[in-house]
């Protein structure tokens, strides 16, 4: 027997994603499972003429785009998407496929409901999709929601 305790809902607050977001929502409270948000914040490099003479980002931009993120994941959840057991909210800096795939593992999750952009072609050649690497590293289920509306 399947049993799905945890989903994980990663998040890049785009429309794409908020329908995906929405959909692991209403699982969640459909299956009585914890409901698991995740942002992941790319690491800037910031890049000049001259590797010794690159600014450094001072601290407190790691931690206020960090606290902006978590308030953000706060605000995601709309009333009428439905009242899982329990939301969990998390905050990471690094490769998004890297740091949902590690969240998974780490947090043992059952399911990963992620938004697909539905690109095709060359977009697709050039920007690669985020969701098929996810489902080709996860170390459970991907459930991917296309936003057809979205395109």
């Amino acid at each position: 027997m399947i049993e799905i305790r945890s989903i994980l809902a990663p998040t890049d607050f785009s429309k794409h994603a908020a329908k995906a977001v929405r959909y692991a929502c209403l699982l969640a409270e459909r299956l009585g499972a914890e409901l698991h948000l995740l942002h992941a914040l790319s690491d800037i490099v910031p890049v000049g003429p001259d590797p010794m003479l690159t600014p450094v980002l001072p601290p407190e931009y790691y931690t206020e785009a960090k606290e902006q993120a978590l308030a953000a994941l706060d605000r995601t959840l709309e009333p009428d998407w439905g009242q899982p057991a329990a939301i969990k909210t998390s905050v990471s800096w690094g490769d998004p496929v890297e740091e949902i795939v590690a969240y998974a593992r780490e947090e043992a999750i059952d399911l990963i409901v992620v938004a697909t952009h539905g690109r095709t072609g060359l977009s697709h050649v050039l920007l690669g999709s985020v969701a098929e690497r996810i489902v080709r590293e996860a170390p459970c289920p991907v459930l991917t929601i296309r936003d057809r509306e979205g395109r």
